[in-house]
């Protein structure tokens, strides 16, 4: 059961960060070189706790599904999210948003179970950790540039 575990310090109040971790349209343009989608469930905007999304990207060349829910939110400091069907056994996906004195700490925890047993692990350690930590880090940076522009044009509208 691998475990990736980034932080992130964002320049930007928590409540723009945590609407953007969450934000359907956001993720999709951060995870461009996967051309990942939301076909089914929430498809665009905000998700909210209880609300499943399935997104359609290709991974190693290879076309698939992967639908996930919001099993736990409090507003705007975390929200966790959950495979429901998909190519992992199981993920447990942690999005942590702490105040500081910079703007905010994104702290994200991917949690996951390849499949296959034994294989799965060796898969794990031979690619799959280091694509998903890629993949996690990709997608962090694209929010924190999002957040940072969206909190710089609000100190230039004052």
């Amino acid at each position: 059961m691998p475990t990736i575990r980034q932080e992130l310090l964002i320049q930007a109040p928590i409540e723009v960060c945590f609407d953007l971790a969450r934000s359907i349209d956001i993720h999709a343009e951060s995870t461009s070189q996967t051309r990942e989608r939301a076909i089914a469930g929430r498809t665009q905007g905000l998700i909210e706790c209880g609300e499943t999304v399935t997104w359609e990207a290709y991974h190693f060349g290879i076309k698939q599904k992967l639908t996930a829910q919001i099993t736990g939110m409090e507003k705007p400091h975390y929200f966790v999210d959950e495979m429901v069907r998909g190519a992992f056994k199981r993920f447990h996906h942690t999005h942590e948003f702490v105040t500081v004195v910079q703007g905010t700490l994104m702290v994200d925890t991917f949690d996951y179970t390849s499949p296959f047993g034994g294989l799965g692990k060796l898969v794990d350690r031979l690619f799959l950790a280091n694509y998903m930590t890629q993949f996690l880090e990709k997608r962090n940076l694209y929010v924190k540039k999002m957040a940072e522009e969206t909190a710089e044009s609000a100190r230039s509208s004052r």
